[in-house]
């Protein structure tokens, strides 16, 4: 990876982020000091990141400078994440790069919850490892269990999370609108 391809990266992934720590940009602008149309502008891409200005974006979300620009780990293909929790659900990202498909395991605790479906733009794809997951989708009400998968346009109202009989395990994949996940499994044989 080439240090452009690194520095294109940084805006997208200071956004995510700074969105899966729910941080407002003018929390963020008072934590650092950098005003909120620098932060705009670098997140966006159209301000070159300068250590001037990553450090104290580092500082505030507690990671290391490298976390934070993506610099790839030479030689080693494993990725290594911390999980993140959010709305007491825990995310480990599967992917380094930020922006286009994104890959995450998810534990959702035990728990009943009622539904408030959303809408957004993306694709989603989601595999159950273990336990029940509960989508509700349109004017769908579903059970999804270990080793069934669903996949939707999240501009349709969704919603997802434990049936509450227990913790559920899933994998998600994420991607912008338009980038679709293709699973190719061999068929079983008679």
């Amino acid at each position: 990876m080439t240090t452009d391809e690194v520095l294109a990266g940084v805006g997208p992934r200071l956004r995510q982020m700074r969105k899966e720590r729910e941080v407002t940009l003018a929390a963020l602008s008072e934590t650092t000091g950098i005003s909120v149309s620098t932060l705009s502008r670098l997140e966006s891409g159209l301000r070159k990141p300068s250590l001037e200005l990553l450090l104290p974006i580092a500082r505030a979300h507690q990671v290391a400078l490298d976390e934070l620009v993506g610099a790839p780990p030479t030689g080693d293909p494993r990725v290594r994440s911390k999980p993140i929790v959010m709305g007491g659900r825990t995310h480990w990202p599967l992917t380094r790069q930020p922006g286009g498909l994104q890959a995450y395991k998810v534990l959702e605790p035990q728990r009943r919850l009622e539904p408030d479906p959303r809408t957004h733009e993306g694709y989603e794809w989601m595999y159950v490892l273990s336990g029940k997951l509960r989508l509700v989708l349109g004017e769908h009400d579903v059970v999804l269990t270990a080793g069934e998968a669903a996949e939707f346009d999240t501009r349709v109202p969704h919603w997802f999370g434990s049936t509450g009989e227990g913790p559920v395990e899933f994998l998600s994949l994420f991607g912008p609108q338009g980038e679709r996940m293709h699973v190719r499994a061999r068929p079983r044989r008679a």
